[in-house]
């Protein structure tokens, strides 16, 4: 019988390459029908480990199929990835066990012809795993040749499309950039952030601990725990609303934007909701906290976190993709633009990511920025704040759009 997780990772996999279903959604749907904790925190391995870690597998794919990618059949391809990413990163698996399941995912697929070749596929590969052999890094940079074989290498190696490894090396030079592709790669933490308004984090930890899940304060943000072991979305605390799942960055700005109490804020792109939470506790009873945001379904989602954290004070509210936003001028103390953008500084969490975007991305989310900014920049009065925030690495997504933006208020306020 083959492994329920690899059906499930398969099926996962399947949906985010056919563009079907995004990383969550498709993890979500392909473990639902998982009841053992064990198999959903496998399946939930093998796909984002095999999106992490997919340009170095297809580069392992065509060396021992002696064939490229585009001769080879889709589902074959995915089968192909998620076998050899468990043969490489999961050594506490068989490799005879990954090898039969991944024969029988072949035939599960309908790829009855393909059995023969997978198989030898990954037996090949198997008995090589200790000699693989990877695109040599030269010695030195001193051509444009040279160039081109450094990116190739660090993009191989290291599982990042080419033009983002190019672009980082114009602005970090070489070791600073096989760091971050290194740190990309490594498995994050989940962190948690208490919802002030019930719960402090210390209570927080306390709850968690009784209901088996160890945590250590974050090292940065006040309010934040990141788990050690133990299974919190299952806990009554979680549950409950006592928490949501954030990042120690994104604490680390919702403290910085946070109002004070008794405030006016509004949080224009506020889905899922984690910021918006903290915002509420801050802003307590006599505040007054707008969440919104462009599309329905994420409004969707923004709503659900609310009422599971308690949050009913907070109005929410459905903005325009374009046009004025319907709130009156000086309405707000605060505003806070949590920016749609390229999201390349989550590749770590979010590997799939890497593998989405483009160069040509980058202005597409700039313009889309600029416009929040110049839209919003009226509704705080003179001393007001409007606060700006990407998970973008780039410049273009970041220090260009705050210089454009500030360029543009200085000639309408000066009048040229």
């Amino acid at each position: 019988m083959t492994a329920p997780a690899r059906v499930a990772a398969f099926h996962a996999l399947r949906a985010v390459d056919n563009g079907s279903a995004d990383l969550p959604s498709a993890l979500a749907k392909s473990r639902q029908h998982l009841h053992d904790e064990r198999d959903r925190s496998l399946t939930a391995d093998i796909v984002t480990g095999t999106l992490r870690w997919q340009r170095s597998l297809d580069h392992l794919v065509e060396h021992f199929a002696k064939r490229p990618l585009a001769r080879l059949d889709a589902d074959v391809i995915t089968i192909l990835r998620l076998s050899l990413y468990q043969l490489l990163h999961l050594t506490r698996v068989p490799g005879s066990a990954v090898v039969d399941d991944a024969v029988d995912l072949v035939r599960l697929a309908r790829k009855q012809s393909a059995t023969g070749f997978v198989n030898a596929v990954l037996r090949a590969l198997s008995r090589e795993r200790g000699r693989l052999t990877w695109p040599e890094r030269p010695h030195a940079v001193e051509s444009e040749a040279d160039t081109q074989a450094l990116i190739l290498h660090l993009a191989t190696v290291h599982s990042h499309p080419a033009w983002l490894v190019e672009r980082w090396l114009a602005r970090h030079g070489a070791d600073n950039v096989e760091r971050w592709l290194t740190f990309n790669n490594r498995t994050p933490v989940l962190c948690l952030a208490a919802n002030l308004a019930v719960a402090s984090r210390d209570e927080l930890a306390s709850e968690l601990a009784n209901a088996g899940v160890e945590t250590k304060p974050t090292r940065v943000a006040s309010y934040g725990l990141t788990v050690s072991s133990g299974h919190p979305l299952t806990t009554r605390a979680f549950l409950d609303g006592h928490c949501v799942v954030q990042d120690e960055a994104s604490q680390v700005i919702a403290e910085l934007a946070a109002p004070k109490a008794g405030g006016r804020m509004l949080d224009l792109c506020a889905s899922p909701g984690g910021k918006t939470i903290h915002f509420a506790a801050r802003a307590g009873e006599s505040g007054v906290v707008v969440a919104s945001d462009v599309r329905p379904h994420r409004i969707d989602v923004l709503r659900r976190t609310l009422q599971r954290c308690h949050a009913s004070s907070v109005r929410v509210v459905h903005i325009p993709a374009t046009s004025a936003l319907p709130f009156r001028t000086e309405a707000f103390d605060t505003v806070f633009i949590d920016a749609p953008c390229s999201g390349l500084g989550t590749i770590r969490r979010d590997p799939d990511i890497r593998w989405k975007r483009t160069a040509g991305d980058l202005a597409r989310f700039a313009e889309a920025q600029q416009s929040l900014l110049e839209r919003s920049a009226d509704l705080v009065p003179t001393g007001g704040r409007v606060i700006y925030s990407t998970c973008s690495s780039e410049p273009e997504e970041n220090e260009d759009v705050i210089e454009t933006f500030l360029r543009h208020r200085a000639k309408r306020h000066c009048g040229y």
